[in-house]
């Protein structure tokens, strides 16, 4: 009787995702060292210059882990070209460039990486650092899924949220604010230094708690599930 063939790294087989020289535990310290290190840098890096760049390491280095069939790698190289070309354009040429569209290709291409994660998580046989890591980036993903979001709103409605905290002047949301309001919803704090007061601001917000909630209950039952089933043995019995 033979063996057959073992599945190839980064294939979409339930074991493993990515490429072999990019996993899913480098994408998440990557994206974690970025998103943490981005408010510290912000004093220096006043044109925005590094934050672009360090947000571009961290979109590619993200096709390269969910890119395990070369479909999946030409369908995210696809889906990321609009939204960095959108926003390089948008920091040396903001006059010629449309937020609108950056907005929403980050959208989109955001959504991309999610499903490919979820699904990865879904089709695991076992537990292990890939399938961990896999959920807590869907975790950070959806925050900046949802900031996109706030922006958008905000560049068509600039009066969609009001800052109780900060100068008297009212301004709108912009990058740094909106990073802090959609983690801080996800996580459900709620401080109150910045409130939705438009329709679509509200319901996006209300929308973020609901799932950052859900998202934790539900990952939490997968993995208890997959832990459960393979600690049992073939005929029932637990090991």
């Amino acid at each position: 009787m033979t063996t057959p063939p073992s599945p190839e790294p980064g294939s979409d087989a339930p074991h493993g995702i990515g490429l072999r020289r990019y996993s899913v535990v480098q994408f998440l310290i990557a994206m974690v060292a970025v998103l943490i290190g981005i408010p510290f840098l912000e004093q220096f890096d006043t044109d925005g210059h590094l934050a672009t760049l360090l947000i571009t390491l961290v979109l590619v280095s993200g096709v390269l882990a969910v890119s395990g069939r070369r479909r999946t790698l030409i369908l995210g190289m696809i889906l990321m070209l609009p939204a960095l070309i959108g926003s390089w354009t948008h920091q040396f040429w903001p006059e010629h460039a449309s937020a609108v569209f950056h907005y929403i290709a980050g959208l989109v291409f955001l959504g991309f990486l999610i499903w490919e994660f979820l699904r990865f998580i879904l089709r695991a046989p076992r537990v292990n650092s890939e399938v961990i890591c896999a959920g807590i980036s869907i975790y950070l993903l959806l925050g900046l899924l949802w900031m996109t979001a706030y922006l958008l709103v905000a560049r068509g409605n600039p009066d969609a949220f009001t800052f109780a905290t900060g100068p008297a002047v009212v301004h709108s949301l912009h990058g740094a604010d909106a990073f802090y309001f959609s983690f801080a919803t996800l996580c459900t704090l709620g401080y109150g230094d910045i409130v939705p007061v438009s329709h679509a601001a509200r319901m996006l917000a209300a929308m973020e708690a609901i799932t950052g909630t859900l998202y934790v209950a539900v990952l939490i039952s997968r993995l208890v599930a997959l832990y459960s089933s393979a600690a049992m043995q073939p005929d029932g019995r637990k090991d």
